[in-house]
C-alpha cells in the first residue's frame, strides 16, 4: 500500500512543446480538493477527501493509515461506519450460548442499549459514550445488578467488534470506565420456623417441592423438572440433579442444569421420606417437552410434580396462586386483600430455599467446595462471594487453638 495524494483541481497535460505542464480541471474551485487514496488489505481502494488547503491534513491522514497497517491496527473506514446495533443483531445471530441466555441478552440489548446508543457507528464510539451510558443506566429505575448485565453486554459487542477489526481497542476497557454500581445486598436466609410455615401453607401436591429446595438445595426448574425414572436414589440417599424446565420466549423445554452441570446431591432421610409420601399421593405424570429449544425433538419424562389437571407445573402460575400465599402466611409479604395482587417479592422466591439449604451446610461447618458442588455453581468463588458472610466465626476457634498451643506456660524462644 504506497498510496497518493490527488489533486482534483489540477490535471496535468502534455504541452505543444511535448512536456507535461499542470493546468485547472474541470472541477477546479468545486467541492473538495485533495483525494487520499491507497489499496486496502482486500485488495479494493479506498479513499478519503479533504477540503482546499487541508494537503497537509491528508498527508498526515495517509501517514497514519500506513502506521495502523504496519502495526496490524487498521480498520476499514466503510466498516467501521456500522452501527451498534446492526453489529450486535450480527453477533446476537452467531452466538452459541443456552438459548434462554440469548433471550436474556438480546432483551436486555434492545429495552435499554439500542434506544441509546444503537445508531452510533462503532468508528465514532469513546470512552465518554460508555460513561454517559452507564450515567443513564444508573439513573434508571433498573437495579445496579441488571444494569450491570446490561453493560456486560454492550462490552461483549464492542470486544466482538475488536476481534473482527472494526474497532482498534474497546472503549469499555478504558480506566475512565467503570460499570454500574451494584448495592451489596447481603443474603439473608430464612429461618427454620418460616421454612415450615412456607410449607404447611402449600398445597399438598406441591408441599415436597419445598422439602427438594431447603433440604437439597435444588433450583426450582430442577424441581419442576425431577423425574422418577432416572433421577431418585432411595438406596443411596442421592438426587442426581439431570435436567431444569425453563421458558423461551414463553415456551417451556427440558433442558441440562444451568452452566450444564448435571450433579448428585445428597438426599436426606427427612426428605427421601416426603418425596415417598408425595409418590404415594400423586402419581408421576408423563410431560413431553422439546428439549432445549422450542424447535427442539420432544423428549418425554415421568416427573413427580404435575398441576390439578396432570399436566406441566408452570413457574407463574405456580408462583402467583401458590407461592405468594404461602409466604405471605410465614409473614414475609402482606397478605393481599380481595380483589388485591400480592406485593413484589424477589428476595422471598422459591431461591429462598436455596438460600437456607446453603445456610444450614456451612453452619454446620460443611465446606465452600462442597456447597458449591451441591448448588451447582459454576466456581467456589461464586458460592464464597455470595454466603461467606454465613460461614461460622472463626474467632473463637482461633483463641481456642492458640491457648492449647500455649497452655503448657510461656513459649520459650
Amino acid at each position: 500500500m504506497a498510496g497518493h495524494i490527488q489533486d482534483r483541481w489540477f490535471k496535468t497535460e502534455t504541452g505543444a512543446d511535448g512536456k507535461p505542464r499542470r493546468v485547472k480541471s474541470d472541477r477546479h474551485g468545486i467541492g473538495l480538493r485533495y483525494r487520499a487514496r491507497y489499496v486496502g488489505p482486500d485488495g479494493s481502494e479506498k479513499s478519503k477527501s479533504f477540503a482546499d488547503r487541508e494537503r497537509r491534513l491528508a498527508e498526515q491522514w495517509l501517514a497514519q493509515v500506513r502506521a495502523d497497517m504496519s502495526r496490524g491496527q487498521y480498520i476499514d473506514p466503510k466498516a467501521a461506519r456500522t452501527t451498534f446495533q446492526q453489529f450486535a443483531d450480527r453477533w446476537l445471530k452467531m452466538q452459541t450460548t443456552d438459548p434462554s441466555t440469548q433471550v436474556l441478552v438480546e432483551t436486555r440489548l434492545r429495552l435499554h442499549v439500542f434506544p441509546r446508543i444503537g445508531r452510533r457507528p462503532l468508528d465514532s464510539f469513546r470512552p465518554s459514550h460508555i460513561q454517559e451510558l452507564v450515567k443513564e443506566l444508573e439513573d434508571s429505575p433498573i437495579t445496579g445488578s441488571y444494569a450491570r448485565n446490561i453493560y456486560s453486554d454492550v462490552r461483549a459487542v464492542l470486544s466482538a467488534a475488536v476481534d473482527d477489526g472494526l474497532l482498534s481497542r474497546n472503549p469499555c476497557s478504558a480506566k475512565s470506565v467503570r460499570p454500574p454500581a451494584v448495592e451489596a445486598r447481603r443474603v439473608i436466609p430464612w429461618l427454620p420456623e418460616q421454612v415450615f410455615v412456607v410449607r404447611s401453607a402449600l398445597p399438598d401436591r406441591y408441599r415436597a417441592m419445598a422439602d427438594l429446595g431447603a433440604g437439597c438445595g435444588l433450583r426450582q426448574g430442577e424441581i419442576i423438572g425431577l423425574a422418577e425414572d432416572d433421577a431418585l436414589d432411595f438406596e443411596t440417599g442421592t438426587v442426581r440433579v439431570l435436567r431444569q424446565v425453563k421458558l423461551i420466549r414463553g415456551k417451556a423445554v427440558f433442558a441440562p442444569p444451568k452452566c450444564n452441570k448435571v450433579r448428585d446431591v445428597p438426599l436426606p432421610d427427612s426428605v427421601a421420606a416426603a418425596v415417598r409420601d408425595h409418590m404415594d399421593a400423586f402419581k408421576p405424570v408423563p410431560i413431553t417437552l422439546p428439549w432445549r429449544t422450542p424447535d427442539g425433538p420432544p423428549v418425554t419424562f415421568r416427573l413427580l410434580f404435575s398441576n390439578t389437571a396432570a399436566g406441566l407445573v408452570w413457574k407463574s402460575n405456580f408462583n402467583l396462586q401458590d407461592w405468594k400465599p404461602a409466604i405471605a402466611a410465614a409473614g414475609l409479604i402482606p397478605a393481599a386483600g380481595p380483589g388485591e395482587s400480592y406485593a413484589s417479592a424477589r428476595e422471598h422466591g422459591m431461591h429462598a430455599l436455596r438460600h437456607f439449604y446453603a445456610s444450614v451446610l456451612l453452619d454446620a461447618g460443611e465446606s465452600i467446595r462442597a456447597v458449591s458442588d451441591y448448588l451447582g455453581h459454576a466456581d467456589p468463588a461464586l458460592t464464597l462471594r455470595v454466603y461467606a458472610h454465613l460461614m461460622p466465626n472463626s474467632q473463637e476457634r482461633a483463641r481456642k487453638a492458640v491457648d492449647q498451643l500455649f497452655q503448657g506456660g510461656e513459649p520459650t524462644t
